[in-house]
């Protein structure tokens, strides 16, 4: 393993958590995945930030909500282009299989499924220039909490119904609620 990686590796390790897999998404994101507890097969997703200050920001887990808002916050100035975007989302929902044996857990391939991305990268680039995230960082995160969501839960749909959501134009605060797994009362 080379000496950079083992340092990528030891910023992402956290609650006495070791990383099943860690991938430096650029000079700004490193992502990780860990042994969940939901499930047998269950996956715990985590990243870190390079602040403004050249700090990195502490072990994050990423929440509906999060890539939730900055879609919204991209759907602000490239509506049309963002549309298509959640439309892409929806057809890696429609694809998406549940891992099935550990084997499949531990030869989890974060570079891969950017690879199979390229594409997409490219297409929804200037998405990139509004919200928090770019749309390397949103496409991979997305991957990783579908497959989560869909091993863990065979019937899940949580992240569909955001998709959905976004899609239909469904009013701020009912998409929020959806987005924070919070129903109404």
């Amino acid at each position: 393993m080379p000496k950079n990686q083992s340092n990528v590796i030891s910023k992402m390790n956290f609650k006495g958590r070791t990383p099943i897999k860690v991938f430096q998404v650029n000079d700004s994101v490193i992502v990780a995945v860990y042994k969940g507890k939901l499930s047998k097969l269950d996956i715990l997703i985590a990243y870190r930030q390079k602040l403004k200050s050249g700090k990195w920001s502490r072990v994050r887990t990423p929440k509906h909500i999060h890539w939730t808002v900055d879609i919204l916050l991209k759907m602000q100035n490239y509506k049309q282009l963002t549309c298509k975007f959640v439309d892409s989302f929806i057809d890696i929902w429609n694809n998406t299989k549940p891992m099935k044996s550990e084997k499949e857990r531990k030869s989890l391939n974060l570079c891969e499924l950017l690879n199979l991305s390229k594409k997409e990268i490219k297409k929804f680039a200037q998405l990139s220039k509004k919200g928090e995230y770019s749309v390397k960082f949103l496409i991979l995160f997305a991957k990783l909490l579908m497959l989560q969501e869909k091993t863990n839960r065979p019937d899940a749909y949580m992240f569909k119904k955001v998709l959905d959501g976004l899609k239909e134009g469904k009013d701020l605060f009912g998409l929020l609620s959806t987005a924070t797994m919070r129903g109404r009362r």
